[in-house]
């Protein structure tokens, strides 16, 4: 690994780039890639280049990964943005997640930046507000990039391939009665009603069960009914983490939900959609005969916001994200390189 991508990771981790605040690490990443004399776009706090003999008759992959990062945690025993080497572990907040993946894409992208013939463009993207989901990152950017035919998104998946990923909603349940006091047969009691409903969320099942994924959870994980204990509520409020896969759309599992329940349904998002890549794709069966293993992530990333088959992939491990002393070490980051370019060699070039 070249050493100016470790010196740029420790730079990034120096720099606090909390979720809608990644304007410095965005600066550096301009101001890298100018470096190398790359022409670098920007648009708010999203980072993006093409390669140098970028053809719009030709497919483009996408690499993306993201620069923003959590909140230091109240465990943590080391300073969060001191980039510290200690037996080969590279410490800092964002170094796993995703600071690693971030860097091995920009290396991998300037691997085959000036080369010609290639059978695909490669665009490079440091996308912000991964870890909210929010608006200025990559659902911001994604309209402004061309057509994508596939996308490597970097997370810390120990550089094997999440070929799917659960989409995501948050439901908004209104349970209605009619007040009345508790000590008398008055009212229509919303709470009861809400049990109803939220016993089906409990029970149901989606006939449809995913090949990676699994079925589709849905979890009650919020609740707030009653004023004072002598009246019968007439609202009950309960909130619903859904978990949708490849075989149910967001738009179809919430028809679905609305068609079984009497509650008032109100979804806060459909944006964060499940995704999933064929087993069968060139560049799944490119990282197949690397060694690389294939399943379904449970989490979300900016492959939700992607319409586009992507492939999430990346140095690190998803266990260490959003821990206390976050580390990588650094024989991931020079691993993570080598297997993006020989990844995307069976295909590109």
């Amino acid at each position: 690994m070249e050493q100016k991508y470790l010196q740029l990771l420790q730079e990034l981790i120096r720099t606090p780039s909390f979720s809608k605040e990644e304007k410095a690490t965005a600066d550096l990443l301009c101001n890298f890639l100018e470096k190398e004399g790359v022409k670098v776009n920007r648009l708010v706090n999203n980072v993006w280049a093409t390669n140098l003999h970028f053809n719009p008759e030709k497919p483009t992959v996408l690499l993306n990964s993201h620069h923003d990062t959590v909140m230091p945690n109240a465990a943590y025993t080391r300073d969060p943005f001191s980039p510290d080497i200690l037996n080969g572990k590279l410490y800092g907040l964002g170094s796993n997640d995703a600071g690693g993946a971030l860097i091995a894409l920009l290396a991998t992208f300037l691997h085959f930046y000036e080369a010609k013939d290639l059978n695909y463009n490669i665009i490079w993207a440091g996308t912000a507000e991964e870890e909210i989901s929010g608006k200025n990152g990559m659902e911001l950017l994604y309209p402004q990039l061309p057509t994508i035919e596939f996308a490597i998104v970097g997370e810390p998946t120990l550089m094997n391939m999440a070929i799917a990923e659960k989409g995501l909603m948050v439901l908004d349940c209104v349970a209605k009665g009619k007040a009345g006091h508790a000590a008398r047969e008055e009212g229509v009691n919303a709470i009861y009603a809400a049990m109803d409903d939220i016993q089906w969320f409990k029970s149901f099942q989606y006939p449809e069960v995913s090949d990676f994924l699994g079925p589709v959870k849905m979890s009650v994980t919020m609740i707030q009914a009653g004023t004072q204990h002598n009246v019968v509520p007439d609202t009950c409020k309960f909130t619903v983490d859904v978990r949708t896969t490849d075989q149910y759309n967001n738009v179809e599992a919430l028809e679905i939900i609305k068609e079984n329940v009497s509650c008032e349904v109100t979804p806060r998002s459909t944006r964060l959609k499940p995704s999933f890549i064929p087993p069968e794709h060139a560049i799944v069966k490119s990282g197949l005969s690397l060694g690389r293993t294939t399943y379904g992530s449970p989490t979300t990333s900016d492959q939700a916001l992607l319409d586009a088959p992507s492939l999430k992939m990346g140095p690190g491990d998803s266990a260490r994200s959003h821990t206390a002393d976050e580390f990588i070490y650094l024989k991931e980051l020079e691993e993570g390189i080598n297997l993006y370019i020989k990844l995307l060699e069976k295909v590109v070039s």
